[in-house]
């Protein structure tokens, strides 16, 4: 303790510390001790412990004692009339889970089933999965469709979020078309379950059309849909299937990110990055350092991708959506 002034107490600490509920402060040399009591939450944020229960969609009906009820917003409501009791909903990239309990009318009650053991501090606009619930809204929403507008003037390819069904595709098909767009290339991201399980029927819809079609395996939502011990598994089926379509795939999600970064790469992400080499194409999310992670990407899949007898398409190179300008003059631009 440095002083004791009015309402309150200064504390020196000597390293970097977090304010949560129950941190303790110890004296240095000496017996005391003071804990961190109970901190109300900020707004915009809900504290979140296991066995409490929240409300997804509108403010609780009720309150239970002994039991902490809080209510947030979603803001595609229109979800809420598909969800079961017993289904799971998934927040913040996985990070809470829980369970539904009760379903009412625009409102579901969800207990939290993983969280932290002390709390955790979910904040507004995190994702929200329901791994479990199929879901009826189409995957072009009212917003996807202005977007679309502005992509088929200006883009040469447009990726296709949460696409699970043939509907979804034959519903984009007719939008391109109105927009006069027969060869505007389509990604489809495959990120949920529904969308992996469907997957040889929703490229053979897609293949229908002449346009040029190509498919992401979104690795991030895939393995909070499914489970990160089910990930890898489902990444070699997809790029199984894609081949046998002959359709070119790109590995996603967290590829070389710690370069990216921090400038260094992680053991485990040379390895990641030697296995994309299978794809097509390989995404690179954006970073300080992402000009030397685009050159070591490329040393590493042009020593490994020669090695892979079992690629039915004996593929020459592989190819890359980034293109990166050197300090030279724009002749001097490379690809990697």
């Amino acid at each position: 303790m440095v002083d004791r002034p009015q309402g309150g107490l200064l504390l020196s600490c000597n390293q970097r510390c977090h304010f949560t509920s129950g941190l303790e402060f110890l004296q240095e040399g000496g017996p005391g001790k003071i804990v961190v009591g109970d901190l109300p939450a900020l707004e915009g944020e809900v504290l979140l412990r296991r066995g409490d229960r929240l409300w997804l969609g509108s403010s609780a009906p009720g309150q239970q004692e002994g039991v902490n009820r809080t209510a947030i917003p979603c803001t595609m409501p229109e979800v809420l009339a598909d969800l079961k009791v017993g289904e799971r909903v998934l927040f913040d990239e996985g990070r809470i889970a829980g369970l539904i309990r009760q379903v009412c009318v625009g409102a579901v009650e969800v207990e939290i089933t993983e969280a932290r053991p002390k709390d955790y501090r979910l904040l507004a606009d995190k994702g929200i999965n329901f791994p479990d619930s199929s879901l009826s809204i189409p995957a072009l929403t009212s917003k996807d469709l202005t977007d679309l507008a502005f992509a088929a003037a200006h883009a040469d390819i447009v990726s296709y979020s949460f696409v699970s069904r043939a509907a979804d595709i034959e519903a984009l098909q007719q939008e391109l078309e109105s927009q006069g767009r027969e060869d505007l290339a389509v990604i489809l991201k495959i990120e949920t379950r529904r969308a992996f399980l469907n997957l040889p029927g929703l490229l053979l819809t897609a293949m229908h059309y002449p346009r040029p079609l190509g498919v992401m395996i979104a690795r991030g939502d895939l393995a909070i849909e499914c489970g990160w011990e089910e990930l890898a598994e489902i990444q070699e089926e997809i790029l199984r299937i894609c081949a046998a379509a002959h359709i070119p795939c790109i590995w996603a999600t967290q590829v070389l990110e710690e370069m990216a970064r921090h400038g260094m790469p992680t053991r485990a992400e040379i390895t990641d990055a030697a296995m994309a080499a299978r794809a097509e194409a390989v995404m690179l999310n954006k970073g300080p350092n992402i000009t030397a992670t685009v050159r070591t990407l490329g040393a590493i899949v042009a020593r490994f991708h020669t090695r892979q007898p079992e690629s039915p398409r004996h593929r020459e190179e592989l190819l890359s959506c980034l293109a990166f300008r050197t300090n030279g003059p724009a002749s001097e631009r490379q690809q990697v």
